[in-house]
C-alpha cells in the first residue's frame, strides 16, 4: 500500500490507474465535480471504456443532481453503466421532496473507492473535484488516500457490488429520462476529448501512452508498505437496519487503546458520550491529540456549531486539541503552484492508534457518520505506515500550520476561557475568539449551536 498525502499523487494515481486499466473499472463516490479535475478523470475513463474497459460508476444523488444529465450522457456508452444512490423522485420539486422526505433523503452514500482491474484501489477522504486535489484557485483541502493492492482489494470490491445491487442504486437514466442517438453520443465524447486536449495551466501532466504511465507507476515501487489489513463498510441500508458497522468497530478498537490515539477527521461532534470516552482515556493515562477545522477553515458552519459545543469538555479532559490555519504553510507547499494562492481546508479522516493501528477512510467524527451516512474505512495493522501517517499529522499540528487551543483561568477575573495559540513569523500569538473570521460568522455559528440539529450534522 501507498499513502496519497498530496492532491498531485492523488491525481496521477487515479489516472494513471484508468489509463492502465485492462478490463474493469469501478467507482463509488459521493461527490464528482464537472469542473477540470473532474472533466479530465471522466475523461480517462471514457477512453479506458474505447479500449473495451467495462466501467461502472455509483454516485451519491444528492451532491451530483445538478450535473446527473453530463453522467447520464457518459452513461450511452456501450461499457459504462452508472448508478445513482437513493435517488429524488422527482427531478422538479427536490427541495420540497427533501423536506417531505427527509429520513429517506437524509440517509446518503459517503464511500469514496476507485478500483481498477480488482487488483488495486484507492479509499480514503477525497471526493472527485478540484479543491480535492489542489488546483482550486479558492480552497483546496487537506487530505489523505490510500492505495492498495492484495487480499483487501477483494474487500473493496465487495463492497463496491454490495452497494452496485442494492435496491438503493438505481440507473441514472430512470432518473434523468435522458436519450441520445448513438451519432449524438459519439460527438459529445469527441467534444470532451478536444476540451481536455486544450486544457491550459493545470498543474499536473495528464497522461496519454502506457509507457509514460507505467514509469509513473514505478515511483511508487519504493514506497509500497505490505502490512495486513482489511476494509471496513457499512450496510447500504444503514438507516434501516441501525447496523453501524464501522462506528461499532472504530469504537471497538479505541477503546483497547493502552497508549496514545491520534485522529484527524474535518468534522468532529463527540457528543455526551464521545466526551466520557474522553475522560475515561485520560484517566487510564492515554494521549489524546486532534487535529480538526477551525472555524476559519470549516466549510460547514453547523458542523463546526456542533463541535465547539463540546470543545471545552474535550479539553478538560485532557484532549491535546489543534485547528488547522486557514494559511497554513507546510498545507501549500505540499499542493501546487495553484494552492499556494488558496485557502487551506481540512478534509482528512484518519486515525493512529498505539502507534500501529492505522484507519484511513470516509469516516467522520459525527452523528452522520455513525448513524446516517454509509461509510467505508480501510484498516493496516503496521509500525511503517503508522510513522507515515502520524509524521503527516504532526506536521499539520506545528504553529505555522495551526492552532493549539488550550483552556487558560483569567488572573483578574478567574474565569475559565480558550486561548489559541500559534506563530507568526517565529513569534507567538494569541487569540481569545476564533481567529480570522468576523463577527458575524461567530454569532452565526454560535446561534446554530443553540439550534436542536445536532444529530442531523
Amino acid at each position: 500500500m501507498v499513502l496519497l498525502t498530496t492532491g498531485e499523487w492523488g491525481f496521477r494515481a487515479r489516472a494513471g490507474l484508468a489509463n492502465r486499466a485492462e478490463k474493469t473499472i469501478d467507482v463509488q463516490y459521493y461527490i464528482w465535480e464537472m469542473d477540470t479535475t473532474g472533466v479530465i478523470l471522466g475523461e480517462r475513463i471514457l477512453r479506458a471504456a474505447d479500449r473495451g474497459v467495462r466501467v461502472r460508476m455509483l454516485l451519491d444523488h444528492v451532491t451530483t443532481q445538478k450535473t446527473d444529465f453530463k453522467f447520464a450522457r457518459m452513461d450511452f456508452h456501450p461499457n459504462i453503466e452508472i448508478r445513482v444512490f437513493n435517488p429524488f423522485a422527482n427531478r422538479r420539486f427536490r427541495s420540497l421532496e427533501f423536506l417531505f422526505s427527509l429520513e429517506r433523503l437524509n440517509h446518503r452514500m459517503h464511500n469514496k473507492a476507485f478500483i481498477v482491474d480488482n487488483a488495486i484501489a484507492i479509499v480514503g477522504g477525497r471526493n472527485i473535484g478540484d479543491n480535492y486535489f489542489g488546483v482550486d484557485a479558492a480552497a483546496n483541502f487537506r487530505d489523505l488516500d490510500l492505495t492498495v493492492v492484495g487480499p483487501v482489494v477483494q474487500d473493496v470490491s465487495n463492497s463496491f457490488d454490495t452497494y452496485w445491487n442494492s435496491e438503493f442504486a438505481v440507473p441514472i437514466s430512470a432518473v434523468t429520462g435522458e436519450r441520445m442517438s448513438p451519432e449524438a453520443f459519439h460527438e459529445r465524447k469527441e467534444d470532451v476529448y478536444r476540451w481536455v486536449e486544450g486544457v491550459e495551466d493545470f498543474p499536473y501532466l495528464i497522461d496519454t501512452t502506457s509507457d509514460v504511465v507505467m514509469a509513473k507507476m514505478e515511483e511508487y515501487r519504493d514506497d509500497f508498505i505490505w502490512a495486513p489489513a482489511r476494509a471496513l463498510y457499512d450496510a447500504p441500508d444503514k438507516l434501516a437496519t441501525k447496523d453501524e458497522e464501522v462506528a461499532e468497530y472504530l469504537l471497538d478498537q479505541a477503546s483497547e487503546k493502552e497508549h496514545e490515539i491520534m485522529v484527524e477527521a474535518a468534522y468532529v461532534i463527540l457528543g455526551s458520550e464521545g466526551v466520557e470516552r474522553a475522560r475515561i482515556n485520560n484517566e487510564r493515562g492515554i494521549r489524546q491529540r486532534l487535529l480538526t477545522n477551525s472555524l476559519a477553515t470549516n466549510d460547514v458552519a453547523a458542523a463546526h456549531a456542533g463541535y465547539a459545543k463540546y470543545r471545552r469538555d474535550i479539553l478538560r479532559n485532557g484532549v491535546e486539541l489543534y485547528e488547522l490555519r486557514p494559511d497554513a504553510d507546510s498545507v501549500k507547499n505540499n499542493w501546487s503552484v495553484l494552492a499556494g494562492r488558496s485557502q487551506a481546508s481540512l478534509h482528512t479522516k484518519a486515525s493512529v492508534i498505539d502507534g500501529e493501528l492505522v484507519t484511513i477512510g470516509s469516516f467522520n467524527i459525527d452523528p452522520r457518520s455513525f448513524s446516517l451516512n454509509t461509510e467505508i474505512v480501510i484498516l493496516v495493522e503496521s509500525p511503517e505506515l503508522a510513522t507515515q501517517v502520524m509524521d503527516y499529522m504532526e506536521q499539520g499540528t506545528l504553529p505555522e500550520n495551526s492552532y493549539r487551543v488550550m483552556l487558560e483561568t483569567d488572573e483578574n477575573t478567574g474565569i475559565e476561557r480558550l486561548v489559541w495559540l500559534t506563530e507568526v513569523d517565529g513569534e507567538e500569538v494569541r487569540y481569545y475568539s476564533e481567529p480570522e473570521v468576523g463577527l458575524w460568522r461567530r454569532f452565526s455559528t454560535w446561534f446554530m449551536g443553540l439550534l436542536p440539529i445536532e444529530e442531523h450534522l
